[in-house]
């Protein structure tokens, strides 16, 4: 027996009620009814489009719009820090640039856009973390750090890798460093760190540990940055390394305090054999002029002495030539000559033993008397 709730059934009754009253009732106005929004919608279809979805008309109309979203969905926008990859069927075809581009719709062509100038940091030998106490803290990694130096030395060496996404060769489309690096490279980081590592111990382990600790960083990092380099390029990783920079370099904790002392008596014995290549760079020079200059005046004094003897010896003979030519008068010049010398410079008497009177002395006028003497300030002195 059909009934209807409206009329309250066999329970009687003027409203929606069943068997135990008028049951939960909804709160607020009635939702709509859903068949009532479909009928909505297929009238105001059917406005637009004559004859109805059943129609030819609107069947092509409704393709024809899907495939205007489909060929839309085509544009793509590369940001300025990305390069935009190209993908066809899965091949790689092409690269894209930043701004607003267009590819074929999925999936016959998809996109994807790795950043390529952003530069990343990978720490080797080292940990930061997050101290709650002390904020971000600092964990050495002992089984990446210590390494074994060409003398059989351990040092400790934390070194940073600065990475990025290789540029594109150009007019190239296999030299492509974002394709490289997004299907040759399965782990990046992990590659680079493991790569980084193999390299810093291959060139520690052919460096005395002396050069390690003091002066050759600088050929350290440029020797691991072209070895790393050399290996990604032979995995085609489309990875550019910019920059391997050494963190620290220290012998083994347990060693340091020794490993200083040594270091501090090197540089002792540096700095004394500096300071004796800069005494002796002193007194040699002053010791080569002084032997010089006393040779040279052994030099001149031979010369002099060669000259004077060689001038004695030619006087000699001049007057040997003319004693030979007049014995009584060269002899009697040479005397007179001798005495003349000798009796320049005193006070002479002269006395005559065959003179009359006078006990002999023969009175003379002294000339050199008369002449004027110099007068010195000691002796204008002693005359005051």
């Amino acid at each position: 027996m059909s009934w209807k709730n409206q009329s309250g059934g066999p329970w009687g009754g003027g409203g929606p009620r069943g068997p135990w009253g008028n049951g939960p009732q909804s709160p607020g106005p009635n939702s709509p009814d859903l068949e009532d929004l479909i009928r909505r919608g297929q009238d105001k279809l059917r406005g637009v489009m004559p004859g109805g979805f059943g129609s030819a008309k609107g069947v092509i109309a409704i393709v024809a719009v899907a495939v205007v979203v489909w060929l839309l969905s085509g544009f793509y926008r590369v940001q300025p820090d990305e390069q935009g990859v190209v993908l066809r069927f899965g091949k790689f075809v092409g690269t894209s640039n930043p701004g607003l581009n267009y590819h074929l719709p999925y999936p016959i062509e998809t996109v994807l856009t790795p950043q390529v100038t952003r530069v990343n940091r990978i720490d080797i030998g080292t940990r930061s973390g997050d101290d709650p106490r002390r904020g971000a803290a600092v964990r050495n990694v002992a089984e990446e750090s210590q390494m074994l130096t060409g003398d059989e030395n351990i040092v400790d060496v934390d070194f940073a890798v600065f990475w990025m996404v290789k540029p594109a060769a150009p007019g190239s489309t296999e030299d492509v460093g974002a394709a490289n690096y997004l299907f040759n490279v399965q782990n990046p980081e992990g590659t680079i760190k493991a790569v980084a590592e193999s390299a810093m111990r291959e060139v520690i382990g052919r460096t005395n540990i002396q050069p390690i600790l003091t002066g050759a960083r600088q050929n350290i990092e440029n020797a691991v940055h072209e070895l790393m380099q050399r290996t990604l390029d032979s995995y085609q990783s489309g990875i550019l390394v910019t920059q391997v920079q050494l963190q620290k370099v220290d012998p083994p904790q347990q060693v340091i305090d020794a490993f200083r002392d040594v270091q501090a008596a090197r540089a002792d014995a540096e700095r004394l054999q500096n300071e004796a290549q800069a005494y002796a760079n002193r007194v040699v020079p002053e010791a080569r002029g002084e032997a010089a200059r006393i040779t040279q005046g052994a030099e001149g004094y031979k010369e002099r002495a060669i000259i004077e003897a060689r001038g004695q010896a030619a006087r000699f003979l001049s007057v040997l030539g003319e004693y030979q030519k007049a014995p009584d008068v060269t002899r009697q010049r040479l005397y007179l000559e001798t005495m003349e010398r000798v009796f320049a410079g005193m006070d002479k008497v002269v006395i005559d033993p065959a003179a009359s009177g006078q006990s002999g002395v023969v009175p003379y006028l002294p000339l050199g008397a008369l002449e004027p003497r110099p007068t010195t300030p000691a002796a204008q002195g002693a005359a005051r």
